[in-house]
């Protein structure tokens, strides 16, 4: 595993599957995968086989030209109490087939943390 303080990002032909069972034949009707619930439940599924760790939520998705770009959150590290365990945000990079393309780690924080907008 990458270090802690830098950011982990994966590309390239080490592409994982979701082993969803969707068909990938045809005209994408009734496949999943094109659909956003299908896209979530794709990066969400993809991240884990890669990470190890289940994650907690997706907290972001959005189609883009090629596909899906999904932020998934994850708990790295569980403390006591539980606001203070270490939540991980990946960016996640899903192509036309819902097959994952490259994930990024964009930011670590405490559960309790709340966002501030200035």
């Amino acid at each position: 595993m990458a270090s802690e303080a830098g950011s982990e990002r994966r590309s390239g032909s080490g592409r994982a599957r979701s082993g969803s069972g969707t068909s990938r034949s045809g005209t994408g009707k009734g496949r999943s995968k094109g659909t956003a619930a299908g896209a979530m439940r794709s990066a969400a599924a993809q991240l884990q086989e890669l990470l190890g760790r289940p994650p907690e939520s997706v907290s972001a998705l959005r189609p883009t030209d090629d596909g899906w770009e999904a932020y998934v959150e994850v708990l790295e590290l569980e403390r006591i109490p539980e606001t203070t365990s270490v939540m991980g945000s990946y960016r996640v990079t899903l192509d036309t087939d819902g097959d994952l393309v490259s994930y990024e780690r964009t930011r670590r924080y405490t559960r309790g943390q709340i966002d501030r907008r200035d």
